[in-house]
């Protein structure tokens, strides 16, 4: 099965089918609609050939479907028959929870990805839930308001830095995982990884999106949003960066 992954982001829409070596992207923003990011895709992929798509999604996902719209793009999600319009076979997962399919190796790993906001997820054991942490009250506003793009542009890189330290620590302590990968755009502004993290690539959102549609590895997304990935424990553990 040739799979089309396409990974929504809230400043730029990525897509990469099975067999390409480049993933292509066009520019999303707060007024993409549902149906302009499909008719984007299908003219950026217009060459290629897929039986399938995978769909990241930023925000609540439940059987397949958002639950609510995106904070950071435009309406018309909810409730927008995506299989219809691709007219093919559609699994949309929430975009964090498909960057932690593709970097996840065994154990209990705490998934964060540093973009226009703040997207989470956990897996343990296999089992993935998708979280929101970005938007808990932190100081005066939300963890996101300070570690996402907003909280860059008005806070400045230093600051912002040390912000992204103090959000990672809080929520290590508080989740206890055995290992932390930071994804997103922003990674690549970090000078040092906070303290027993590794940098996910960007990458291995497609590879999350590969696996949804994988017979042998595919999770089993129930009612709740969790999923059972079979994935193969690590052998040897990453040392942590400092």
């Amino acid at each position: 099965m040739k799979v089309l992954v396409v990974d929504v982001g809230g400043t730029h829409v990525k897509i990469l089918a099975t067999g390409q070596k480049h993933s292509r992207e066009f520019p999303s923003g707060p007024a993409l609609t549902a149906k302009q990011m499909v008719a984007g895709v299908k003219k950026l992929a217009g060459d290629w050939k897929y039986d399938a798509v995978a769909i990241g999604y930023p925000g609540l996902v439940m059987k397949h479907r958002p639950l609510a719209e995106p904070y950071n793009l435009g309406p018309g999600w909810m409730g927008y028959d995506f299989a219809a319009a691709f007219k093919r076979p559609v699994k949309v997962v929430n975009d964090a929870a498909m960057q932690a399919l593709g970097s996840y190796q065994g154990g209990k790993m705490l998934f964060l990805g540093l973009g226009t906001g703040l997207s989470s997820a956990m897996i343990v054991d296999g089992i993935v839930e998708p979280m929101e942490l970005g938007h808990l009250p932190y100081k005066k506003r939300t963890f996101e308001d300070y570690v996402g793009v907003r909280g860059y542009g008005r806070l400045g890189k230093k600051k912002w830095r040390k912000e992204v330290a103090d959000v990672v620590s809080r929520l290590v302590a508080a989740l206890e995982p055995e290992e932390v990968v930071l994804g997103g755009g922003n990674v690549k502004k970090l000078k040092v990884l906070p303290r027993g993290c590794q940098a996910g690539a960007n990458a291995n959102a497609f590879l999350g999106g590969f696996r949804l549609w994988q017979k042998t590895s595919a999770p089993n997304l129930s009612n709740s949003g969790k999923a059972r990935l079979h994935a193969k424990k690590k052998t040897k553990k990453s040392r942590p960066r400092a």
